[in-house]
């Protein structure tokens, strides 16, 4: 009994097995503090190693960099020199427009288009037939000093020069849509002669590849002939009963071209805003917001383009009164193609300036994909019109830029609705491919070569706007940078782009506004493009360094790659780890290319809207 009683430990013995724990607490607490101070020395080791690394490469930077931007410098007078050759192509314009002596004036002279306006203000009884084909030239007059407005540098083109320009545009817009009124009562005096067998009303269709006339004039008054449908066509109206029974007329006028927005004044561009820009890249900043502050102008005619006109008339054309117009353009055409949300808006008396848009006073809207027809009821007449969101296809998904040949890339960019292809060479660009959601879309467009500008003004007609204007923040949240370290990255990777492909980096959104990084890496004809060996690069404008990181990393770091050094130019950095026949071909880059390219690029506006 006594052996399975427990033993008694002593005071003594408690007494040391406290002692043996607490120094062992104190020997690990030594241990641990051992072990901190020297991984905290470590740490600080590594720091001072990688501060003196730091210090090491930007004190090589800063020695280099006198010769780096030097070297820039000389690459980039293809610039001017690209602006050069564009100044001699219009002077060459205006000789061949000399020199051909057909009768149509120089839109750039103001004397001849005041002698044009005036001698065809004076000419009276012309045809609808013979309007149409006087509306050619004067369409073309229009786009030409349209043209001159959006493509002359700003240091070429004064005050004045702008004021006469917009002048003579709103003059031959007012005096064309005259034109057509008074051909119209013209062609309703032979109404009686024109009206249909079975109906025994007027029904006239004038059709040409700028317009389309329809004309209905009510000569029999049948109360049971509401409906209107014009032969061979999907043109038709209902009129209500106590039109039915009157003397009244409706024209509808389908022009493929804006007839309705008024012209706004042409900004000038800020200097404030370029003041702080080197002597570098200070022309192509001017150059650039010289386009977008044209842009912005263009804008809201661009979206409201080619409409119909119905206009109710006493068998005489009342050209301010009860008059509707409903615009299905080509653009709207290509926007419903691609499935871009549309509203349709109408056009108060009141406003008829073109102030604004109101919704109220349409209803019974509908809408036959398949047959693209669209009806709707109005509650009184007025200008209708289908617009479109201006800022759909923004912000970007994401984009690539990649050779093809010798002076020739591909851009792509992926928006929420599209994928848009469009290729670069010399000095043309093309539409080379719409998908939605992965599915071909044909496009008039597509395989039409046209210089920058009137290939992005084609675009935006279409539904297929890429193109941000200054006041595009106001409308999509974009990853806002910095303007001179955007333009400095556009040149210089337009500079390299005969060689270098470009990409978007979902890192580029986690920089602050300084700074930019992309993917970028050599093409090579015979590499395989389903798994690139992209390297990452931030640019700060001054500085380009290639991160360590990858885009499939899970965290963003500013660190430098091992064994890399910094630049003060892209084309400094990626020569690091280019061939020499990739670097060659960089240095003899088509100067029209490349400024085609960094028009394109600046234009978009990848880095911010992306």
């Amino acid at each position: 009994m006594s052996g399975s009683k427990k033993k008694k430990v002593t005071k003594a013995e408690r007494l040391k097995l406290l002692q043996e724990e607490e120094e062992r607490r104190l020997k690990e607490e030594e241990e641990a503090r051992l072990k901190y101070e020297k991984e905290e020395m470590e740490r600080l080791e590594i720091q001072r190693i990688e501060k003196e690394k730091w210090n090491r490469l930007e004190a090589k930077d800063l020695e280099r960099r006198n010769e780096e931007l030097e070297e820039l410098y000389l690459l980039e007078r293809c610039f001017p020199e690209a602006e050069k050759l564009k100044q001699e192509t219009r002077m060459l314009s205006q000789w061949k427009h000399y020199i051909q002596c057909d009768g149509s004036p120089d839109p750039s002279i103001a004397q001849e288009m005041n002698t044009f306006i005036s001698l065809w203000k004076e000419k009276t009884n012309e045809t609808f037939e013979e309007v149409i084909e006087k509306s050619k030239v004067v369409l073309n007059l229009i786009e030409k000093l349209k043209f001159i407005l959006l493509e002359t540098p700003p240091c070429d083109l004064q005050d004045k020069n702008i004021i006469q320009y917009q002048e003579s545009i709103l003059q031959l817009q007012e005096l064309l849509h005259l034109k057509f009124n008074v051909a119209t009562e013209i062609l309703l005096r032979q109404a009686s002669t024109l009206a249909d067998l079975d109906s025994g009303n007027m029904e006239k269709v004038i059709k040409d590849e700028n317009v389309t006339l329809y004309v209905w004039a009510n000569l029999k008054k049948n109360p049971r002939h509401r409906s209107v449908r014009f032969s061979e066509t999907q043109i038709g109206f209902e009129i209500p009963r106590i039109l039915a029974t009157s003397d009244i007329a409706v024209r509808l006028l389908h022009t493929h071209y804006d007839h309705v927005s008024a012209l706004h004044p042409v900004s000038t561009p800020s200097k404030e805003h370029t003041s702080s820009v080197t002597e570098l890249v200070k022309d192509d900043v001017e150059n650039v917001e010289k386009a977008i502050s044209k842009e912005v102008e263009e804008e809201s005619k661009q979206q409201e383009k080619q409409s119909h006109l119905i206009q109710e008339e006493k068998l005489k054309v009342e050209e301010e009164q009860d008059d509707i117009e409903v615009k299905m353009s080509s653009a709207e055409e290509e926007s419903e193609a691609i499935k871009c949300e549309l509203e349709m808006k109408v056009l108060s008396e009141t406003v008829s300036a073109g102030k604004h848009w109101r919704t109220d006073g349409i209803s019974n809207v509908s809408y036959k994909p398949n047959e693209r027809l669209i009806t709707f009821s109005l509650d009184t007449f007025g200008p209708v019109t289908l617009i479109q969101d201006a800022h759909i296809n923004m912000p970007y998904q994401s984009w690539e830029l990649r050779p093809l040949d010798v002076n020739k890339v591909l851009l792509t960019v992926t928006t929420v609705f599209t994928e848009i292809q469009i290729q670069i060479k010399e000095n043309l660009c093309m539409l080379s491919s719409v998908k939605l959601k992965d599915k071909k879309h044909i496009s008039v467009l597509e395989g039409t070569w046209m210089t920058p500008i009137p290939f992005i003004i084609a675009l935006k007609e279409a539904g297929l706007n890429i193109f941000p204007t200054r006041y595009s923040h106001f409308y999509v949240v974009i990853n806002n940078k910095v303007p001179l370290v955007e333009v400095k990255a556009y040149r210089q990777m337009a500079l390299l782009s005969s060689t270098f492909a470009f990409g978007w980096s979902k890192w580029n959104l986690l920089c602050n506004s300084t700074k930019v990084v992309f993917k970028v890496r050599e093409h090579l004809p015979e590499e395989c493009t389903e798994n690139p060996n992209w390297a990452l690069l931030m640019f700060s404008g001054d500085r380009a360094q290639r991160l360590k990181i990858k885009e499939e990393s899970e965290a963003f770091s500013e660190a430098l790659k091992e064994e890399t050094e910094f630049h003060s130019t892209l084309y400094h950095m990626v020569r690091d780890f280019a061939s020499k026949e990739a670097m060659e071909k960089v240095r003899s880059s088509n100067c029209q290319f490349v400024n085609s390219v960094c028009h394109m690029l600046l234009s978009t506006r990848l880095l911010s809207y992306s």
